[in-house]
Order: structure tokens, then sequence, then C-alpha cells
């Protein structure tokens, strides 16, 4: 799908948020043999940049360093039947909250590489309050140098971000408050209170 006007999402802080609260995303690199694509955890180094890690045989990973390259967040996401609006002669839809990272990607040496590692588990431990966190100190000896010799870091400078919030926008708010609560009845809970948080936002007539 083109996302219309209605649903380009354009707050940058709102965007990095929701990056960093997914934490996961699909990278995707064009190389000469094909396109190559892996699924991982990300985690922001800055503002600006995002990292990661690879399983060193992973095919993507010679491709990598110096490429422009894709990184795509996905959020709730469904199905949207035109009964639910209450309206005539709608037709079907989803929708979705999604981002696009696009940038240049580098290599990290091993003491970046170990950094962006802990980034990660330091974000993703902290949400498991009050389980006291985890940390790499709590492997064994050696245990960790043996792990990270299989992996790569690497790092994208994000040079865009393209956001899209496709939840109804063009329509009046009780049909969007139709559709939600049947996404509600449907176990979508996650999109349906994406649905009622942007109520009032573009809604048409």
């Amino acid at each position: 799908m083109t996302p219309g006007a209605p649903y380009r999402w354009t707050d940058e802080a709102a965007i990095r948020d929701f990056v960093g609260q997914s934490g996961f995303g699909l990278l995707c690199v064009a190389a000469p043999d094909r396109m190559h694509v892996v699924h991982l955890p990300v985690v922001w180094l800055d503002d600006r940049r995002i990292g990661l890690h690879i399983h060193r045989a992973n095919p993507i990973v010679r491709h990598l360093d110096g490429a422009d390259a894709l990184i795509v967040v996905a959020g709730p996401h469904g199905y949207v039947s035109p009964d639910w609006y209450g309206l005539p002669d709608k037709v079907p839809t989803w929708n979705y909250q999604s981002v696009e990272l696009r940038g240049t990607m580098a290599r990290l040496d091993r003491a970046a590489t170990i950094a962006q590692i802990d980034a990660l588990s330091d974000e993703q431990e902290r949400r498991l309050a009050p389980k006291p966190v985890w940390t790499r100190d709590k492997m064994g000896a050696g245990q960790f140098d043996r792990l990270l010799a299989g992996l790569v870091g690497f790092a994208m400078q994000v040079e865009s971000l393209h956001g899209t919030a496709k939840l109804g926008q063009d329509k009046p708010e009780a049909a969007r408050i139709g559709v939600a609560d049947a996404l509600d009845a449907g176990g979508n809970a996650a999109l349906a209170a994406l649905m009622r948080a942007t109520l009032g936002e573009g809604d048409a007539a």
C-alpha cells in the first residue's frame, strides 16, 4: 500500500520511541546476487544511529558494510471489514502502523559491538522490572567471548525516517469507533487502542 496524506506519520520523536519500544525489525539490503533480508533486534545508539548484530554466517553480513539499507519496524495491524463502518459503499482494507528507516551501514569493532549488545539487553531487561536486571556478568567465564566470536555488529546512520499510521483517519469518528469496537471483539486490542488514540485527527464528514 502507498499511504495517503491522512496516514503520514511525521513526529520523529514518536517514531524513534516506537522503534525503541518494538526493538525488532526487518533489515533489507540489495546485493548483486539477490535481495537479502533478516529479522533482528535493534537498539538506538543515539538519535540518528541504530545498532544491531547478526550471526557471522548469515550471507547478508558480507554485503552490509558501507551499503545503503532499509530497516522496517511493524506495529499492530489487522483486516478491516466494510461492515464495521456502518456506512454504505465501503471496501475492505488493512489498518496498520509501521516505520521505515533508511541509511548507510557501518561495521562495528569489537568494543562497539559489545556496547551495542549491552545496550540492547539493558533496555529490554529494564522493562521487566521488578525482575533484577540480567547482565553478561552472570555468564560463566569465557562464555560471552565464545558467543561474541559468532556475531558481527553494525550500526545504521539513519538518513530518513518514514512513518505510516493507517488508522482510518479519513473516516468519520463514529465509523472509526465501530471499527475499533469490532477489532477489540476479535482480539486485536492493540490496533483498536491505536485507532481510539487518534480519534479527532483528520476525521472526514
